[in-house]
């Protein structure tokens, strides 16, 4: 079962990318976490980090590691609900 979804996973990302659609739909997305302080957000969240640790302690990966889980927990339900039914609209027009 988890092979014929993962098929369809890649199904849907190959007509992704081949439409374009998947640069208007990251260029949406990166548009709305903006207007909605997401990314100011996680700026500060990062650089409470590095003060907390220092700059020297601190590596990328660290980083990324603590910013990752609270990176998806603060994306507002309304950008969710968007970027999943322009996903719909779009595999609907796929259909015809």
């Amino acid at each position: 079962m988890a092979d014929r979804s993962t098929q369809m996973k890649n199904s849907i990302n190959q007509k992704l990318v081949e439409t374009g659609e998947k640069e208007r739909l990251k260029d949406m997305l990166r548009q709305r976490l903006t207007e909605c302080g997401w990314r100011d957000e996680l700026k500060e969240h990062a650089k409470d980090i590095v003060r907390e640790r220092g700059l020297q302690q601190v590596t990328v990966d660290d980083l990324v590691k603590e910013i990752t889980p609270q990176g998806r927990d603060l994306v507002p339900d309304t950008v969710k609900r968007e970027l999943l039914a322009e996903i719909k609209n779009f595999l609907a027009a796929q259909s015809l």
